[in-house]
């Protein structure tokens, strides 16, 4: 097995404490766009872009204007109401220092928009550790398709027997599998076991795998 040399991390809910804020503002923006739907079934899908949700709950074409305009609305109510609350999950800072001492090239590959990607590897305190940024860019499909996380494999300076991606849900999961890089997973984004099906390995969270580094270490050959 090839050493890792890199780690392509995602941000909500596996460094940010933001899930729970993301379905609130879609059901918000979903409740003024006259779509009356349930907190838990937006919760499900949390991990996708508003590519996958919009349509699933509307029927509207991801690229009509209608779309669109939802999705910005969704955009404007998280930034105002809910990022401003959001916290880091414990030792997200710490695992990455851990991770950089050691040689890994650090990177994100998410379904947030830049703007929203920026703030939130803030509220995170990794920013100045991350080397490559990937977020979903115009034609790209969010998870659980493979290419936020391609464009991040693009990016870095190893194939895709040298990385491998840490999330929190079965869409990163899925598009790590389909982009062909191992995937590790943590369970604060808050799905069970079974739905993380695929991840060589899953912790509850970045204390959890910082307190277990050394199984991180034998099971990726990091050396």
């Amino acid at each position: 097995m090839t050493s890792v040399r890199g780690v392509i991390f995602d941000v909500d809910g596996t460094l940010v404490d933001s899930n729970d804020a993301h379905a609130n503002a879609w059901v918000d923006a979903f409740r003024e766009a006259g779509f009356d739907v349930a907190f838990a079934r937006i919760r499900d899908m949390i991990g996708m872009g508003g590519d996958k949700i919009i349509p699933d709950v509307t029927g509207w074409d991801a690229k009509s204007d209608e779309a669109k305009a939802l999705a910005a609305r969704r955009g404007d109510i998280f930034n105002k109401r809910y990022l401003p609350t959001l916290k880091p999950f414990p030792d997200v800072r710490a695992l990455f220092e851990r991770m950089r001492s050691d040689g890994l090239e650090l990177s994100i590959a998410t379904s947030a928009k830049p703007d929203e990607l920026e703030k939130l590897l803030r509220i995170a305190n990794v920013a100045d550790l991350v080397s490559e940024t990937a977020s979903k860019k115009k034609g790209e499909r969010s998870k659980p398709d493979p290419d936020i996380v391609q464009t991040a494999v693009g990016n870095s300076d190893f194939d895709t027997a040298q990385l491998v991606m840490v999330g929190d849900t079965p869409y990163d999961v899925e598009a790590s599998g389909r982009a062909g890089v191992r995937s590790i997973a943590f369970r604060c984004g808050g799905w069970p076991d079974d739905r993380l099906r695929g991840a060589v390995q899953i912790y509850d969270g970045a204390w959890d795998m910082l307190a277990r580094y050394n199984e991180f270490e034998r099971a990726f050959e990091k050396k």
